[in-house]
């Protein structure tokens, strides 16, 4: 992947337009956002949740690290679209967490509105990530063609996902 601007990985300045691994940046990221997201659902959805401030300042303080982060790897264009198409996907978002929640016996309806605020932001930023990563592991980032097939693939695979699971549940 190529750089949009300066970042330190491990002690060793890249600077912008340098190429850099896929891999030493997705794996990494990849579990932390895992970790750090799965922290914040289980907080906001659990019997004995914390307070809403701490929930927000707890995952508020990290979701600000990561679009730190996220502008200097993919650029303000990219983050850009992470959000506009995290407004388009709303209901995909309220899909897949009320899925996840039926595994605990729940349903998104069962909490708050503001409650929803973390979670929703952390998968935004987890589904942006791995679209980032197919991107680049298909190498499609710099191949307008291939991007544009691998994207409608990306498009059509996530509303097949949103659809199932909305029929499903």
């Amino acid at each position: 992947m190529q750089l949009p601007g300066d970042i330190t990985v491990n002690g060793k300045l890249y600077k912008k337009g340098d190429r850099i691994s896929p891999l030493k940046i997705y794996p990494f990221f990849m579990i932390h956002m895992l970790m750090f997201g799965g922290s914040g659902f289980f907080m906001a959805y659990s019997d004995d949740a914390p307070s809403l401030l701490f929930l927000y300042l707890h995952g508020g303080f990290a979701i600000f690290v990561y679009l730190v982060f996220y502008l200097s790897l993919f650029g303000r264009d990219e983050v850009k679209w992470m959000f506009i198409n995290a407004g388009l996907g709303l209901f995909g978002i309220y899909v897949e967490i009320d899925w996840l929640l039926s595994f605990f016996g729940a349903e998104s309806a069962d909490y708050p509105l503001q409650v929803h605020v973390i979670p929703f932001l952390y998968y935004i930023l987890y589904t942006f990530l791995l679209r980032q990563a197919v991107l680049d592991f298909t190498r499609s980032r710099q191949n307008p063609a291939r991007r544009r097939f691998v994207e409608l693939c990306y498009i059509v695979g996530s509303i097949l996902v949103y659809v199932s699971l909305y029929f499903a549940g």
